[in-house]
Parts: C-alpha cells; sequence; structure tokens
C-alpha cells in the first residue's frame, strides 16, 4: 500500500505500507516510518541512530464494518543532543494507547448517539475500553473547565448519589456559566477541601454561595468565605416551613375537642401544605380545607401565615425582602405568645382567606429554628438567611 493511499484513507504521514493480512476477521495494515523521519521523542532533534525496535499494534477506525489493526516497528532512538534514549513517537496514537486518534474521536461521535456497550459492540472492542477512553477525554477537556478563573463569584454546592446511592459526590458549580468547577469524593465540607485549596490559587473573590441548609456547610462558608453572601434556595426554605406545618397538622386532631372535631381534622394535614389554587375541587379537597380551617383557629392562622410568607419571594430587592422577613417574624413571636397566653390569635374572619395579611402564628417547634435572627455569635447552624 502506498503512502498515499495511507495518507488519504487514515491521515498517516511519514510511513509506507508493507503488506497487508486477514486474521480472525482484523485486517492488519503492517506499515514502517521513514528513517529520514526520525526525531527525539524528548527534545525533538534529529540527530538521532536507532537501537533497535520494538513492534506495537494500535486499532483504527473499521473498514466496510472490519475491524482494523495497525503494526509497525516503533525504533528506540538514541539522541546525541540530549543523550537521552526513547521509542520514536507516532503522531496518530498517544504513548501506550491502544487505539488512535481517529479512533477516539469516532468513538466519542458514536457516544451522543449509543450507549457505552452499544458503541464497544459496533468497534468490535470490549466496552471497558470504551469506558476507559471516555473518562480520559472527561479527565483531560472537562476536569479542568477553560474559564476566566477570577470571575468565577457565584457559586453553588450540592450533593448526588450514584452508583445505587452507594457512593456520594460534591459538585460545585459556577452560576453563571453553569460549568462544574469541582467533583469532591464524599459528601461534607470535608470534601471541599482540594477545591479550597484550588480556590487560593485562582485568587478569585467569592461574592455568594448557595447551598442546602447543611450545617456542615455553613460553617465551611462562615470559616474560609467569610464575606460571602451564603444563600439558602427556595425549594429547602419552603420544605423547612411545610416540616414544620405537617408537624404543628399532626397535633392538632389529637387536641380536638370530641369525636366530631378529631373526625373534622383527620386526613387533613397534606390539605394544609397545598396552596388554595393546587386544590381539587372534584375531591372534595378545598370544602374539607375550609372547614378545617373555620372549625380551628390556630391552624388556620398557621395556614395564613404560610400563604403570607409566598410574598417574600416577590419582594422587589434585599431591603424590601429584609423589612418583610423582620415584619412577619415579630408578628409570629407575637402569635406565639398570644397562643401561649389563651388569646384567639388575631382577628380572622372565619372564612379562610389565604392572603397576604400577616396573623399572628401558632408555636411551630421553635427548637427547631424558629423565627429568631441569625445571632453574629451563635453556631454555624442556625446563621444565614434565604435570599
Amino acid at each position: 500500500m502506498s503512502s498515499t493511499v495511507l495518507y488519504r484513507a487514515f491521515g498517516f504521514r511519514q510511513y509506507d505500507g508493507v503488506r497487508t493480512t486477514t486474521a480472525d476477521g482484523v485486517l492488519t495494515l503492517h506499515l514502517r516510518q521513514d528513517p529520514t523521519h526520525d526525531r527525539c521523542s524528548y527534545c525533538q532533534s534529529p540527530d538521532v541512530i536507532r537501537h533497535g525496535a520494538e513492534e506495537r499494534t494500535v486499532r483504527t477506525v473499521p473498514i466496510g464494518g472490519k475491524p482494523v489493526d495497525l503494526r509497525l516497528p516503533v525504533p528506540r532512538l538514541g539522541c546525541r543532543n540530549c543523550g537521552r534514549i526513547r521509542p520514536a513517537a507516532i503522531r496518530f496514537a498517544r504513548p501506550f494507547r491502544r487505539v488512535t486518534h481517529a479512533f477516539g474521536r469516532s468513538a466519542r461521535s458514536l457516544r451522543s448517539h449509543m450507549t457505552i456497550p452499544a458503541v464497544a459492540d459496533h468497534l468490535q472492542v470490549g466496552w471497558d475500553s470504551i469506558k476507559a477512553l471516555f473518562q480520559r477525554h472527561l479527565h483531560t477537556h472537562v476536569a479542568q473547565p477553560k474559564l476566566k478563573k477570577r470571575k468565577r463569584k457565584r457559586l453553588a454546592i450540592d450533593e448526588i448519589a450514584i452508583g445505587h446511592g452507594h457512593r456520594d459526590l460534591t459538585i460545585v458549580l459556577d452560576l453563571v456559566s453553569g460549568a462544574v468547577v469541582f467533583v469532591g469524593q464524599g459528601k461534607g465540607a470535608d470534601a471541599l477541601t482540594p477545591f479550597r485549596k484550588r480556590r487560593t490559587a485562582w485568587h478569585a473573590k467569592i461574592e455568594a454561595v448557595a447551598t442546602d441548609m447543611s450545617p456542615a456547610y455553613t460553617l465551611a462558608i462562615r470559616e474560609h468565605l467569610p464575606r460571602a453572601i451564603h444563600v439558602f434556595d427556595h425549594f429547602r426554605v419552603v420544605k423547612l416551613f411545610h416540616d414544620r406545618l405537617a408537624t404543628f397538622g399532626r397535633a392538632w386532631p389529637r387536641a380536638a375537642e370530641g369525636p366530631l372535631g378529631q373526625k373534622l381534622l383527620k386526613g387533613t394535614r397534606w390539605l394544609i401544605l397545598k396552596n388554595p389554587e393546587n386544590l381539587d375541587e372534584t375531591k372534595g379537597e378545598r370544602t374539607r380545607w375550609e372547614e378545617a380551617l373555620r372549625s380551628n383557629q390556630p391552624l388556620a392562622t398557621a395556614y395564613d401565615m404560610k400563604g403570607a410568607f409566598r410574598h417574600f419571594w416577590d419582594q422587589p430587592s434585599v431591603a424590601a425582602a429584609t423589612r418583610f422577613l423582620d415584619d412577619w417574624c415579630r408578628r409570629a413571636d407575637r402569635g406565639v405568645e398570644a397562643v401561649g397566653a389563651g388569646e384567639d390569635g388575631g382577628n380572622r374572619p372565619d372564612a379562610p382567606t389565604g392572603g397576604a395579611q400577616l396573623p399572628p402564628l401558632p408555636d411551630l417547634d421553635r427548637s427547631a429554628g424558629g423565627c429568631q435572627q441569625p445571632d453574629p455569635d451563635a453556631p454555624a447552624a442556625g446563621r444565614g438567611k434565604p435570599l
């Protein structure tokens, strides 16, 4: 096979075709490197001499559905310039790799349309070879994204479980570009130790970090990013409120007076977690919801406080949101004192409104966090505002 055919078919330069053989359904092209193109693989000097050769076989793209191997003797070159003796570099394959660059590109293009086992079956190689190829590609091109490191100012930290929950990973995202900037093994603050060292090398000024309500993350951000804003996402805050409301709803059927009151409140715990617009009238949910709130003033007060809290996310600025939250907490605290003293808890009408009025709130397990504003000297688990 002439060097022209090799170049046009595979893009090989500086190699001559010696012969072609077929064995076990595999087409093997035997190549030979032109001695005039010998170069030291370390310093690229042409002043080299050959010290024997070692045969090497690599897999390239198939022809007509038949796998193709390239077999060639790789000369050991002694360099007079640097004094090293090294194998000659092969331009179409990396050192210690059993596939060519073209094979890797073909496999990656197929991977966007097929699974790893399907790609391996199509190219007639082992699935572990395809998996290793993709792992190297991800490590080279994705593990260290080429971003403007100094402009990474807003980050998000979250945890995921892979392998049916048997392995945890901690992911750090750049919220501006959406790129994954770090993947840590395990979970918790210890998984972020390598990232903290990398961030120091970036000299990045982090302005805000979004996480869940894990005390470990709160402590780590307070210690290593004291000037950054710690952001709790909408879902986490609403879920915490729903947990307290559900706990409160479970207690009231037991405290209801008489069998009729207990029967009325029983089964309505999940209704109070719904927004009014999500109630299914065909199943009678709105009727049961109204009767339960009408017969239980503290439960209705708690539900109205939940509805009022939804307006927090509509505030136009940080200052407005802070004023709203302070006012909401003050009214909730007054409601706790009023219910504890046996008062009616406010001037709410009998029918539930679900509006933006801020009636007092019964005690929603103050030991779990309450509505107190964070104390700068308090433990890290109680710090942070939902911004």
